[in-house]
């Protein structure tokens, strides 16, 4: 059988509260499944499916999981497994798009490990999730939506998103096999006062520093910085040859610090945030 994945991580946040869903199927040696994982600030679930209930229109941008959905318009939500109950319905404004493929010219490769896709580096977020009890409310929120899929998850990676006054932040440092080869791969938009700001690989960008929880990355004459500060990891599964084995840690609202500045020191946005959404799959 063919080792695949596909899956989208949908980001609510309000000023107090983070909720991301993770809608995804899988396919390996041990067969066809699906899932929906939840994260907030404080924990994270996995709820399995068989494939069958599965259903998914990438070009409509129409998904479903059961009883779970998503498309532009929003999410609805009703997971009840193992003692654990969420449900709710959250309303979607309308999506900001990149203006063109993160994966750039990489798109064209066909035999990459994993592809990243952005749907909305930002959209308003309206409504309800009641996660075994507790009430999120979103009133005019933030939303963020990307994608993967591929065979595996990169064996070590960092990849980072975050809010800030000005706009949105995601980047992503991954070590990508290319045939006999590896290196080190950069995708990332800092998307900034309406601006795109595009930071990747394919326009020369380098990672010049990856250690103690800090990436650094360099790309012409623009340095961007991401930090983790301090971790509120919680466990989440990740693909490895399709199959969902892997064990990631996210922190779904942290403390990090960003900036990005050009050589010459000009600042272009420069913040600390407790509430930075963060993975760093490096060894300390």
């Amino acid at each position: 059988m063919r080792k695949y994945f596909y899956g989208w991580y949908i980001k609510c946040q309000s000023e107090e509260q983070t909720l991301a869903v993770i809608i995804a199927y899988h396919l390996s040696k041990e067969g066809k499944s699906a899932s929906v994982q939840v994260i907030t600030d404080d924990e994270a679930f996995n709820f399995d499916y068989p494939f069958s209930d599965w259903y998914g229109d990438e070009k409509a941008f129409s998904f479903r999981v059961g009883e779970n959905s998503l498309d532009e318009s929003g999410m609805t939500i009703h997971l009840s497994q193992d003692g654990n109950e969420i449900e709710g319905k959250l309303k979607f404004g309308r999506f900001t798009p990149l203006s063109y493929d993160i994966m750039g010219p990489f798109k064209a490769i066909p035999f990459l490990q994993c592809r990243h896709s952005v749907k909305s580096m930002f959209h308003t977020v309206d409504g309800s999730v009641t996660v075994n009890g507790k009430q999120f409310d979103f009133i005019n929120a933030k939303g963020y939506i990307e994608g993967d899929r591929g065979v595996s998850f990169p064996k070590v990676y960092s990849w980072t998103h975050t809010f800030f006054d000005e706009g949105s932040l995601m980047l992503s440092v991954a070590d990508i096999p290319f045939g006999a080869f590896h290196f080190t791969g950069v995708i990332g938009v800092v998307y900034v006062n309406g601006v795109e700001h595009r930071i990747a690989t394919y326009h020369g960008a380098k990672a010049v520093s990856i250690e103690n929880s800090k990436v650094v990355v360099r790309q012409k004459d623009k340095i961007l910085t991401a930090k983790l500060i301090e971790r509120r990891a919680y466990a989440l599964k990740a693909p490895e040859s399709g199959n969902m084995t892997r064990t990631i840690r996210e922190s779904a609202s942290c403390k990090a610090c960003y900036r990005f500045q050009t050589k010459k020191r000009e600042t272009i946005c420069s913040f600390e945030t407790d509430r930075a959404s963060f993975e760093y799959e490096y060894p300390d």
